[in-house]
């Protein structure tokens, strides 16, 4: 016997049936999905506290129609079967803290280390919920931060650049003689520089291209700042 899993989009392909409506029928009539016992609550919370282990992460994840939850993991299953230990509806922490505390003490006190963002609700849950595990910033949401703040300094530059070439317009224009803008050495005006800087921020400098090394050593010389936050 063929054990293997089949999606009922390829039943439903095989068969030359409508696989949205088929897999509504199996939902709904063949799977026995509304008689399961946690029908009521799974919209609001899940846990599967065997699950658990000794290395977690806990994040926020957009699922149906851009709605937050709250996902707990077990690092070692690395995503596969048995990966999630619970799954709760929203964000605020006395909520989560509340569902998590559904799984039995023993258990959460086995959690040795739990990774998560950086954001204090994230550090209450896990402190409440997890006491005794060492809590680790997620690196990757570190590095997002980092570059965000970059990207954010940059922008202020360039909306100052806007401005200032603005008035230099007008006033070129009130005094009757033509503006022309500053030009560096790869080409690019103090505007274009700051706009098309933008993809080079977002890449590992060895990843650069020459004319991104020329573009960069010009926008690190125009505006330390940037080059101190990268």
């Amino acid at each position: 016997m063929d054990n293997n899993n089949t999606s009922t989009q390829t039943i439903a392909n095989l068969y030359g049936l409508d696989g949205k409506k088929l897999q509504r029928q199996y939902r709904d009539y063949l799977s026995e999905f509304k008689d399961w016992e946690y029908l009521e609550q799974s919209t609001k919370w899940l846990v599967y506290p065997q699950n658990i282990g000794k290395r977690l992460s806990i994040d926020e994840i957009a699922l149906s129609q851009g709605e937050l939850y709250t996902v707990v993991t077990n690092k070692k299953a690395k995503g596969r079967a048995g990966s999630i230990v619970a799954i709760i509806s929203g964000t605020k922490s006395e909520e989560v803290i509340k569902y998590l505390k559904k799984i039995p003490e023993g258990k959460r006190r086995l959690v040795e280390e739990i990774t998560l963002v950086m954001a204090g609700g994230m550090k209450l849950i896990a402190k409440k919920s997890f006491p005794r595990a060492v809590q680790v910033i997620d690196r990757f949401h570190v590095q997002q931060l980092a570059s965000d703040t970059v990207q954010d300094i940059r922008v202020k530059y360039r909306w100052q650049a806007l401005e200032l070439e603005n008035e230099a317009i007008k006033t070129a224009k009130n005094n009757n003689y033509q503006y022309l803008a500053e030009v560096f050495s790869n080409g690019d005006t103090r505007k274009q520089l700051l706009a098309r800087s933008r993809y080079l921020l977002f890449k590992s400098p060895d990843k650069w291209t020459s004319s991104q090394k020329e573009r960069a050593g010009i926008l690190f010389k125009q505006y330390p700042m940037i080059k101190d936050q990268s």
